[in-house]
C-alpha cells in the first residue's frame, strides 16, 4: 500500500470520528481546548489501536468482526445519540445549566470504540498485504487526531450560536451514522 492510499484510507477511517467530534464541539458553550484535545486523542488512539488488533487477530476473527461490527456500531451510536436527543427534549442537563462542558470519559470510550470498529477489518487487510504496520497505524492515528481536533473546533463555532438545536442535530447525526453503518453492513 502506497502513501497516497494510506492517507486516503486514514481520512476515510477518520470520517465517523470527525462527525462525532463535531457533535462534541456542539455541546461546548465555549471551546474547551483540553476537552478538544482529549476527545481527539481518544479517537486517534482507538483508530490506531484497532488496525493493530485486527492485524494480530488476522483472519481468525475476521468473519465475526465483519458479521457483527455494523450492529455494535449501530447500538452504541444509537444509544449515545438517543441520549443526546432525550436530554435536549427533556430540557437539558446540568452541563447546559452551568454553561460548562463536562468531559465524560466513559462516553468518549464508547464513542471511540463505535467509530473505530471498521478499522479492525483494515488491520486484517494489513496482515494479508504485509503492510508496514508501524507506519500505517501511526498515520491513521495522527490523521484521526488532527481531523477530530478540527471537528471539535468546527462544532463549537457552529454550536455556540445554536446550542440546543445543534445538540439535537448532533444526537440525530449520531443516530443516522449508526443507521448508515447498520444498513451498509446488512447490504454487504
Amino acid at each position: 500500500m502506497g502513501i497516497t492510499e494510506l492517507l486516503l484510507l486514514s481520512l476515510g477511517l477518520a470520517m465517523d470520528a470527525f462527525s462525532v467530534s463535531v457533535c462534541k464541539g456542539l455541546s461546548m458553550k465555549k471551546i474547551d481546548y483540553k476537552g478538544a484535545t482529549v476527545t481527539a486523542l481518544f479517537f486517534g488512539v482507538f483508530q490506531g489501536l484497532m488496525p493493530l488488533i485486527g492485524y494480530f487477530l488476522g483472519s481468525r476473527f475476521e468473519k465475526f468482526i465483519s458479521t457483527y461490527s455494523h450492529w455494535i456500531a449501530f447500538i452504541l451510536l444509537g444509544f449515545i445519540g438517543g441520549k443526546m436527543i432525550y436530554e435536549v427534549i427533556k430540557g437539558g442537563d446540568e452541563d447546559s445549566v452551568s454553561g460548562e462542558y463536562k468531559l465524560d470519559l466513559k462516553e468518549l470510550f464508547v464513542l471511540a470504540i463505535a467509530t473505530s470498529i471498521d478499522a479492525l477489518a483494515v488491520g486484517v487487510i494489513f496482515a494479508a498485504q504485509k503492510t508496514n504496520l508501524i507506519l500505517s497505524v501511526s498515520v491513521i492515528a495522527a490523521i484521526t487526531f488532527v481531523v477530530c481536533l478540527a471537528g471539535v473546533v468546527i462544532g463549537n463555532r457552529f454550536g455556540s450560536k445554536y446550542q440546543k438545536k445543534a445538540e439535537l442535530a448532533g444526537g440525530i447525526v449520531l443516530v443516522i451514522i449508526g443507521i448508515k453503518l447498520l444498513i451498509d453492513g446488512l447490504v454487504k
